[in-house]
């Protein structure tokens, strides 16, 4: 029996498919169809999860030829949604984990349903290391295309800068090998341009070698002086050196202190990617700028940065990214007094760094156009169901406008569904043309539409 908005029966597709096939009613399609957001509950005609380039090439000559909106998933992370599809198909890649490491060659061919920490963990076994987020199950095809902003990213740049070749399924079903000689343009567009020009099935990497790295999380109290020290401390410190600053209200955590829970705190991530004594010497000033409440940063391995995570886990929340210039006693009095005035359950504002290797890519040379942006601001608040929604969304979004200073960028990789203006802001100018131009070569009917969405010139 076919769906009502699918032309072809999920018998018949299994007989097409070697992967799963999963449609509504199926054991297992609910689970399939969930992703890491818990305000995102839609319901895909079909789930496909192919084994092969030559399956997803298939799936997209299905949407194609069917006119169902097709949603590419590959760890359920966008923060818009777009990693599934209400009464269309999803192109879900989770099956998809084969990784063949070069160790003499440092490369890494890598298929897209990896997940960060399924890569980092792999690799790290040889003493190397690509650089991708924070998060270790987010899928390394949907953070690779975004641009990939990480715990490397002043030593060794974006994730697309470490990619040196990709597998692209293009609209018309076409497998295509791009990089820097073949498809330039395409290869150019991937890089930062999100899912826009087709499905990316495998990405060869350049590893780096990153054994034992000295970080972790450094937990202070909370004043404007430890917010505008942190950031000071971390625009100093060597390239070696990523961090973020969590401001934020203290979550029920097993090693902090039961009564500060609920009371604003620093959460810092640092990440020290050398020598041990000289990741000592380079954390020293971070650990000067209070009695820190919890110290863990150690050596570890690096892909040990990445924290375990419960799957059952699914919160709902309203978030805003954007660049700003600097964080002042101003600004980190601003930050305080935002979050001191929400009694959102969890609130925070994300503070990262960039600079070093990613600010020394020529602008041009890929589609992330922020090479010169100093820093990154996340600011997020959870919310307790849809009623909760408005009030959250405003604050949040007064916050963001409170922080805002010369720089209109947004981060294509933690932008939400805000419209066509703030993708534009992510792609400012004339990267916003030549995106457009090189949609209308490899989609000119926009078959790649579930994204942050770039309209054929």
């Amino acid at each position: 029996m076919t769906s009502p908005d699918l032309p072809i029966s999920p018998s018949e597709l299994r007989d097409v498919f070697s992967g799963q096939v999963l449609a509504p009613g199926d054991p297992g399609y609910d689970d399939a169809r969930t992703v890491v957001y818990g305000d995102i509950d839609r319901r895909p005609a079909v789930i496909i999860r192919p084994t092969s380039a030559t399956e997803v090439s298939r799936v997209v000559t299905l949407a194609r030829e069917t006119g169902l909106e097709l949603a590419v998933r590959s760890g359920g992370h966008s923060i818009a949604g777009h990693s599934v599809s209400e009464g269309g198909i999803v192109l879900d890649l989770r099956d998809m984990k084969a990784l063949d490491i070069d160790v003499e060659n440092r490369t890494a061919w890598a298929e897209s349903g990896l997940t960060a920490g399924e890569y980092s963990t792999a690799v790290g076994e040889h003493g190397l290391a690509t650089g991708f987020g924070d998060t270790g199950s987010v899928g390394i095809g949907g953070i690779t295309l975004g641009g990939g902003v990480g715990f490397l990213v002043r030593k060794y740049g974006l994730t697309v800068d470490s990619l040196l070749a990709a597998e692209v399924v293009t609209a018309d079903g076409e497998i295509v090998l791009t990089d820097a000689e073949s498809h330039p343009d395409l290869f150019w567009a991937i890089r930062g341009g999100g899912g826009n020009f087709g499905v990316a099935t495998r990405f060869k990497f350049q590893l780096q070698e990153v054994g034992s790295i000295v970080g972790g999380m450094l937990f202070l109290p909370v004043s404007a002086e430890i917010i505008t020290g942190f950031m000071a401390a971390a625009e100093s410190a060597p390239e070696e050196l990523s961090g973020i600053a969590n401001v934020m209200v203290a979550p029920p955590l097993p090693f902090l202190p039961p009564e500060l829970e609920g009371q604003l705190m620093v959460m810092g991530f640092l990440v020290y990617a050398g020598e041990t004594d000289a990741g000592e010497r380079a954390l020293a000033p971070f650990r000067a700028l209070a009695e820190p409440i919890v110290d863990m940063i150690r050596t570890m391995p690096y892909p040990e940065i990445y924290p375990p995570e419960d799957d059952s886990y699914h919160p709902t929340a309203v978030s805003r990214t954007m660049f700003v210039d600097s964080i002042d006693m101003e600004t980190a009095e601003t930050i305080i007094r935002y979050l001191e005035s929400s009694d959102a359950s969890l609130r925070v504002a994300q503070l990262r760094v960039l600079g070093g290797a990613m600010a020394r890519i020529p602008v041009d040379a890929t589609a992330f156009a922020h090479r010169a942006s100093r820093i990154m601001v996340n600011v997020a608040a959870f919310y307790d169901g849809a009623e909760d929604r408005p009030r959250r969304a405003a604050w949040v979004s007064e916050f963001a406008d409170a922080l805002h200073q010369s720089d209109d960028g947004a981060y294509i990789g933690f932008l939400a569904d805000e419209g066509e203006e703030r993708v534009r802001a992510a792609y400012p100018g004339s990267t916003w043309t030549r995106l457009a131009d090189v949609k209308a070569r490899y989609d000119p009917t926009n078959l790649f539409r579930l994204n942050q969405n770039i309209p054929p010139e």
